[in-house]
C-alpha cells in the first residue's frame, strides 16, 4: 500500500500541472447549476486521473465528480474530485484542491490532496498517520472555544440551506475566534488536519468532496462525524470534523442551530 500511495501521489502531483498551467489562462466555463461550474480544466485533470491510476491498479472503479453518473462505490474505487473550488479557481484565487481516495473493504484506505498553485500535497494510509509535503502532521490542541479557528462551506444549493447557516454563523462568530470559507471542503480538511483549523463543519457534500480528507483528518488524530455525533459516511448530509478536543463544543452549537430554524 505505501507503494501504491508513492504512485498515486506522483500522478496526482502531475495532474496538478494542469491546473498550474491552465490557471493564467482564459477559463472555457459551463454551468452545471446556478452557482456550480466546470471548467474544461476539471475534465482534463479527471480524464488524465483516470487513465493513469487505471495503470496503477487496474482492477479499480471510478467514482469522480464530473463523470460519476450513476457509479457506486465498489472494492477498490477511486474516489476523485479532479479541482476541488472550482469556482476560486475561475476567479484566479489560488485555493484550489485535487483530492483523490482510494475505498477498500468498506473504508478509505489511501487520501491524497493536492494543492497545486500551494504547493502542499497532504497524504495519508490508514494506520500509518498523515504526512504534508512528506513530514508527519497533527491536529491542534486546542480546547477553547474563544481560541479557536472554525472554517466552514456553503453548498451549491444555497437557497436550501440559508436559514441554518446564517443561524449556525451567528452562533460560530461569536463563540470562537473566527470562521473561514475557502470555499473548498478538501482544503478545509487538509488545514484542520495540519492544525491551521481547530474545527469544520458544512452541509450537502459528496463523497469525493471528503473521502481523502477524512483519513486526512483521523490519521492526524482528529475526529470526524455528523453534527449529531452520528457515524460519518461518504454518503452523509453534513459532516462536522475537529481536533477531538472542540467536537463536542463546536457540535452543541451547530445542534443548537438545527434546532431554533
Amino acid at each position: 500500500m505505501k507503494n501504491l500511495l508513492t504512485k498515486a501521489t506522483a500522478i496526482v502531483t502531475e495532474a496538478g500541472k494542469i491546473i498550474k498551467e491552465n490557471s493564467h489562462k482564459p477559463k472555457d466555463i459551463q454551468h452545471k447549476g446556478r452557482i456550480d461550474l466546470v471548467t474544461e480544466t476539471d475534465l482534463a485533470v479527471e480524464q488524465f486521473l483516470k487513465e493513469e491510476l487505471s495503470k496503477i491498479l487496474p482492477d479499480s472503479s471510478f467514482l469522480a465528480e464530473e463523470t460519476s453518473g450513476d457509479a457506486d462505490l465498489v472494492n477498490r474505487t477511486w474516489i476523485i474530485d479532479p479541482l476541488d473550488g472550482t469556482t476560486n479557481f475561475a476567479h484566479g484565487l489560488p485555493m484550489v484542491a485535487t483530492s483523490v481516495a482510494l475505498w477498500e473493504n468498506d473504508q478509505v484506505v489511501l487520501g491524497i490532496v493536492n494543492l497545486p498553485i500551494l504547493n502542499e500535497v497532504f497524504t495519508a494510509l490508514r494506520g500509518e498517520g498523515a504526512f504534508m509535503n512528506g513530514q508527519p502532521i497533527h491536529v491542534s490542541d486546542c480546547d477553547k472555544l474563544e481560541n479557536s479557528l472554525i472554517a466552514t462551506g456553503f453548498p451549491y444549493a444555497i437557497e436550501e440551506h440559508t436559514e441554518f447557516i446564517l443561524s449556525a454563523l451567528g452562533k460560530v462568530l461569536l463563540q470562537t475566534q473566527g470562521v473561514r470559507r475557502p470555499g473548498a471542503a478538501a482544503l478545509d480538511l487538509a488545514y484542520l488536519a495540519c492544525g491551521r483549523y481547530d474545527g469544520y463543519y458544512e452541509n450537502s457534500l459528496k463523497p469525493w468532496d471528503t473521502a481523502a480528507g477524512w483519513l486526512l483528518v483521523e490519521e492526524a488524530g482528529g475526529t470526524v462525524t455528523e453534527y449529531g455525533k452520528g457515524n460519518y459516511d461518504l454518503f452523509s448530509k453534513n459532516i462536522l470534523a475537529t481536533n477531538g478536543r472542540m467536537h463536542d463544543l463546536l457540535g452543541n452549537i451547530l445542534i443548537d442551530a438545527v434546532n431554533s430554524i
